[in-house]
């Protein structure tokens, strides 16, 4: 199954996260099929703290990409509506 969810980066204590498609069996460091934004919790502008490439993220959603609780609200507080699907 793939899914939506978040990579982390950044260093300690300053994280900064990709989200991501990735195959739902790999490690969350591991091989994203497609970047398709970001989220820097820290920035300063709220302008720049979340970063989605909207387009992507609806063409996933309608393949049957399921994203996780997190990446489901940051989704929503950005104005891409999401359904809530029951996860396998």
């Amino acid at each position: 199954m793939v899914s939506m969810r978040l990579k982390r980066f950044g260093s300690k204590k300053r994280p900064d996260y990709r989200i991501v498609v990735i195959d739902s069996r790999e490690k969350r460091q591991g091989r994203a099929i497609e970047e398709v934004g970001h989220y820097h919790p820290l920035a300063e502008k709220k302008e720049e703290q979340l970063v989605i490439k909207e387009d992507r993220v609806k063409e996933w959603l309608m393949k049957g990409a399921q994203p996780s609780d997190t990446v489901r609200n940051l989704l929503n507080k950005s104005g891409v509506q999401v359904n809530r699907k029951a996860r396998d």
